[in-house]
């Protein structure tokens, strides 16, 4: 009997070792009937955007979902959905509430680094939840990462658009994910792809917001895990300038693998860059040998596919196609 004993204690602390060694995040109970959804805005104004939060509730009701909305969602403080106190207020709110199962921002645009220093994760870990969003909403995601918990990159309220076919995959991978359904994409190939395989925590959002976060106790520690990237209305100088800063910083130094999303609305210089966006990026990360897949439907574009970061995934990278595969 102490043999058998001592035999199970071995056991889990073997399978205690692996988990940290593998630094595996906690994932937040994945949803189902019943549960509810709480609405926030931790960035900015959403002028004119109640069709749009009604369209979000109605369709998350029709999946058997409840949706509670913050007090101050649709305040307004100049350029934000509130002040710093009542975005934070909002946020935290959704944090603590035990009945609360997820947690999807109205939008994005620019305030949530304004809050991150106020937040306190205390009673999340004793509830962890799903935190939804993307853009700006990577500040969060970083957050939430080093604090050791899984979160979803996914549509926010301003994605719901009057066509529905144009989103329908935007819809349905969220929806996948957050009932707990298996995520794999297989990507259009690209030229531009460096191909390899490899494997690791998915990390990353908005370039802009990763590198924001960049020497604070919100960056990520990307050794060893895979980096996501999109970006949104910048000049590509400023997206060269942006990964220059980060190659700098060693961020790229252990990485396993970089996934490239939309890239989209590159603002005109009156000196032409003199190379696409994918060039670009080879050219900034030419000193390393992961693999880079370009042609992730995922960003600031209606196609708009969910990521589960702090996940574990497979990554293959051919110049004819990639594949995506998340951990269940």
């Amino acid at each position: 009997m102490k043999l058998k004993k001592l035999m199970v204690c071995f056991l889990l602390l073997i399978g205690t070792f692996e988990a940290f060694s593998q630094n595996k995040l906690i994932q937040p109970p994945y949803l189902k009937a019943g549960d509810t959804v709480a609405i926030v805005a931790p960035s900015g104004i959403l002028k004119n955007k109640l069709k749009e939060m009604e369209a979000t509730r109605t369709l998350l009701k029709s999946w058997g979902l409840h949706t509670v909305v913050g007090k101050h969602v649709f305040n307004q403080a100049n350029h934000f959905a509130g002040t710093d106190s009542e975005r934070c207020e909002d946020y935290q709110n959704a944090l603590d509430d035990p009945t609360i199962s997820a947690i999807m921002c109205a939008r994005g645009g620019y305030g949530t680094v304004r809050i991150l220093d106020k937040l306190d994760y205390t009673k999340f870990k004793n509830h962890p939840k799903w935190l939804i969003g993307y853009s700006d909403i990577t500040a969060l995601h970083n957050q939430l990462h080093n604090e050791g918990f899984e979160s979803l990159h996914a549509m926010m309220c301003t994605s719901m658009i009057d066509d529905l076919e144009a989103i329908k995959e935007t819809i349905s991978t969220f929806k996948d994910a957050i009932f707990g359904k298996p995520l794999s994409y297989t990507l259009e190939g690209s030229e531009y792809n460096k191909s390899g395989s490899s494997s690791g925590q998915l990390v990353g959002g908005n370039l802009t917001l990763l590198h924001t976060m960049l020497g604070s106790e919100t960056s990520i520690d990307v050794s060893g895990k895979i980096l996501f990237i999109e970006e949104v209305g910048e000049h590509k100088y400023h997206i060269d300038r942006m990964l220059q800063s980060l190659k700098r910083a060693g961020y790229f130094d252990n990485c396993k693998g970089v996934i490239v999303g939309d890239i989209n609305k590159i603002r005109k210089n009156t000196t032409p860059w003199g190379s696409s966006i994918e060039q670009l990026i080879l050219d900034a990360l030419a000193d390393y040998d992961f693999p880079i897949a370009f042609n992730m439907p995922a960003g600031h574009e209606d196609d708009n596919r969910a990521l589960i970061l702090g996940r574990t995934i497979k990554l293959t990278v051919d110049k004819d196609k990639s594949l995506v595969v998340f951990e269940e």
